[in-house]
């Protein structure tokens, strides 16, 4: 049984600031939704009274009982209890909440809660990204293969996500993948999430075209000014992407130091990829510049897959052949290997929402156990 072909159902949730987005997956194909309910984030009352509701419609319209409640919410918190902390911008999770025991006692199911960022990479592993490289390297006869991603999402904040070997990494304290608190190559006093995230492109466009930054078009817009498709100072667009580019670049290779994988990009602002990614990726394999040796900001070559080129050569590497000496019968038995050291980033292969759906419905069928997900 593979997780395309698994019978189970599981309801799904991305909850945020603006909305809650319900969904029900089975095999990796949505069953119901997504359907989408106020979150209402200043009442708690009202807050959970609208999570139980969505998943109650949902478990009314699905053809089979689900077995488990798996989504994303945002932390701090104790993911692996279910239990939600005084979260900073969600005022009616000010104190401590048992979200996942209020919700398993309701509906009688397992339930399991994760960042929305440890989702969406999770999902793009499983069904996204990583088989879809590694199919490539396949298709190009190359014997590469890569097994650990590391992803972003670029949006009202900056979050992130590891999965290591078709294995969710979450931390000892429900923290591990916080990249939004890396450093920030451009103003190392703050933290990289401060140059990597919407309020971020509006406040460096808002600078450079001389306005407050109220005054300041959403990312969406001002990606379209930056590609030249709409009215606008196009300097001050480009460089808003050019610097976003750069910050997430140089967090993202403090990660892929340690974790040595692929890496994807997922979040609204992902959309505009061909302003922000030549740079983000320049940031990656830029040398120290203190150094007078060149040394690299990564043992690995880093590349753009969404330029042709580049993905080119990333397939084609530096495919070998070595011989195994053997005493009797001589130099008869050749290996094929590729020593080139090298990495790749690209943009989502499945859409945010749905690899977070899917990344959900794959951690909740691991929890539960007694099925192959590969």
């Amino acid at each position: 049984m593979t997780i395309h072909t698994d019978p189970r159902i599981v309801m799904t949730l991305d909850a945020g600031r603006t909305g809650l987005k319900f969904c029900a997956v089975r095999g990796r194909e949505l069953v119901f939704g997504p359907v989408s309910r106020p979150t209402n984030p200043e009442d708690l009352d009202l807050c959970l009274a609208n999570i139980i509701a969505g998943f109650a419609e949902m478990q009314d319209a699905l053809p089979t009982a689900p077995v488990a409640i798996s989504f994303a919410f945002p932390g701090p918190a104790d993911y692996t209890r279910g239990i939600i902390s005084h979260l900073q911008d969600f005022p009616a999770f000010a104190g401590d909440v048992a979200l996942g025991p209020i919700l398993q006692d309701r509906f009688g199911i397992p339930v399991f809660i994760n960042n929305d960022g440890d989702l969406f990479v999770y999902g793009e592993a499983i069904a996204g990204f990583l088989p879809y490289v590694n199919g490539l390297l396949e298709q190009a006869g190359s014997p590469k293969r890569y097994h650990n991603l590391f992803g972003v999402t670029l949006g009202t904040g900056f979050g992130a996500g590891i999965a290591h070997n078709g294995e969710l990494y979450l931390g000892d304290n429900s923290a591990g993948g916080e990249a939004w608190l890396l450093r920030n190559k451009l103003n190392p006093a703050i933290n990289a999430e401060e140059g990597a995230c919407i309020r971020a492109v509006r406040r460096v466009y808002a600078a450079e075209a001389g306005i407050p930054f109220e005054s300041a078009p959403e990312p969406k817009e001002i990606s379209e000014i930056g590609m030249g498709r709409a009215a606008g100072n196009r300097d001050a667009a480009l460089t808003a992407f050019r610097n976003l580019g750069e910050v997430a670049g140089d967090a993202m290779a403090q990660a892929l130091t340690l974790l040595d994988g692929l890496a994807v990009i997922g979040g609204g602002i992902s959309a505009a990829w061909p302003l922000f990614l030549p740079a983000l990726v320049n940031a990656m394999n830029a040398p120290y510049p203190g150094r007078s040796d060149n040394l690299q900001r990564l043992a690995s070559r880093v590349f753009n897959l969404e330029d042709p080129s580049q993905l080119d050569h990333f397939l084609r590497g530096e495919v070998r052949e070595v011989s195994v000496p053997d005493s009797e019968r001589g130099y008869q038995r050749k290996l094929t290997f590729d020593p080139v050291r090298r990495t790749a980033v690209g943009i989502s292969r499945l859409g945010t929402s749905q690899a977070v759906a899917i990344g959900a419905y794959a951690f909740a069928l691991r929890k539960l156990g007694g099925k192959e997900l590969d």
